[in-house]
C-alpha cells in the first residue's frame, strides 16, 4: 500500500515492567517490528512527541531539552539495568510549536529545558530505534486531569502527525501491581506466568472492541463500562496515554490492536494505532 501520503498514526503501548530492557519476551520484538514498520511504509519520524506516567506534573510540562538520556527511575533490580543507555538528542524547535498547539487550544501548559526520559519511554525507544537517532520531545502527563483533557490533548497534537511526527502515549493496557505481586503469579525466579486472568482478558477485549468500533463515549467512560475496570487499574495513570494517542488520531477509523499479550497473568502489553495510518501499519506489519 502506498502510505507516502498517508499520516503517521498515533500510538499507544504498554511498557511492562522495566525488566522489559534485558527479558523482550514478545513484546521487545514487537517493538523492533514496530519501529522498521514506521520506517518502511511512511519513513523514519522526523521526532516523536511521547507521553508516559513516569514523567507527571501538575499540568503538561514540555521537556525541551536538545538531548536526553535514559532515566533509571526505579529500584532493586540487576545491575546490568542500570547500565543501559539510550541518549538520542531533543527537540527543542518542535518543544515550541508543541506548546504554542496546546495554548491554541486553551490547555495549560510549561515549556521546559529539563532533559531525561523515564523508563516508560527508553525502554520501548532502544528497541523500536536503536540507533537512537530520533530526536524526542517528552510531554510530562497530567494525571489528575480527566480522560476528556486528555483526548482535547491528543487531538491538539494531531496535526503533527502529517508532518512526520510520531504521537507515542507510552502507559500499560492493565496496571495492577497488587496482582502481578500479590496473588503469586509471579514465581520465585521472577518467570512469567503464562495463563491470563479472565478478567484481564475480558478487560483488554473490551478496550480492542470499543476501538475498532470508534466508540468515544464508552473509552472515555471506561470507569463505568469496561469489566474489571477498577481491578485492572486502581489508578488511571497508566491508562490515560490511550486517550492521548486516540485523540491525536481520531476515530474517522477504527482503533486498532496492534499487540496481544500478556505478562504475569494479568499485566497487558497491547498496542493499539489510531487514525488514518492505523490500517495500513497494521498491514506492513503483517507482511
Amino acid at each position: 500500500m502506498d502510505t507516502a501520503h498517508t499520516p503517521l498514526p498515533a500510538l499507544f503501548v504498554s511498557h511492562g515492567s522495566p525488566m522489559l530492557a534485558l527479558e523482550p519476551g514478545t513484546t521487545g520484538p514487537f517493538f523492533q517490528r514496530l519501529g522498521r514498520a514506521i520506517d518502511t511504509h511512511f519513513g523514519r519520524p522526523k521526532a516523536i512527541v511521547v507521553v508516559s506516567p513516569h514523567t507527571a506534573a501538575r499540568m503538561p510540562l514540555v521537556l525541551g531539552s536538545a538531548a536526553h538520556h535514559a532515566v533509571h527511575d526505579f529500584g532493586g533490580f540487576p545491575p546490568a539495568l542500570y547500565e543501559l543507555q539510550y541518549s538520542p538528542p531533543g527537540a527543542p524547535a518542535l518543544g515550541a510549536r508543541v506548546t504554542d498547539l496546546l495554548a491554541a487550544r486553551g490547555i495549560a501548559v510549561q515549556p521546559s529545558d529539563e532533559a531525561g526520559l523515564d523508563h516508560g519511554i527508553w525502554s520501548v525507544l532502544r528497541f523500536a530505534w536503536p540507533e537512537a537517532d530520533v530526536p524526542v520531545l517528552p510531554v510530562a502527563l497530567a494525571p489528575q486531569q480527566p480522560p476528556a483533557t486528555q483526548w482535547a490533548l491528543g487531538e491538539a497534537l494531531a496535526p503533527l502527525l502529517a508532518e512526520g511526527v510520531l504521537v507515542l502515549g507510552s502507559g500499560s493496557l492493565t496496571h495492577n501491581l497488587r496482582l502481578v505481586f500479590g496473588n503469586r503469579r509471579v514465581d520465585a525466579t521472577g518467570a512469567e506466568d503464562g495463563e491470563e486472568m479472565a478478567e484481564s482478558r475480558a478487560f483488554r477485549d473490551w478496550v480492542a472492541g470499543r476501538s475498532a468500533a470508534r466508540d468515544r463515549d464508552a473509552l472515555l467512560a471506561y470507569r463505568a463500562q469496561a469489566p474489571h475496570a477498577a481491578l485492572m487499574h486502581p489508578t488511571d495513570e497508566h491508562w490515560l496515554p490511550l486517550y492521548i494517542a486516540a485523540g491525536a488520531g481520531g476515530l474517522a477509523a477504527p482503533g486498532l490492536r496492534l499487540h496481544d499479550a500478556v505478562t504475569y497473568g494479568c499485566l497487558a502489553m497491547d498496542a493499539y494505532a489510531f487514525g488514518a495510518g492505523a490500517q495500513p501499519l497494521a498491514e506492513a506489519l503483517a507482511e
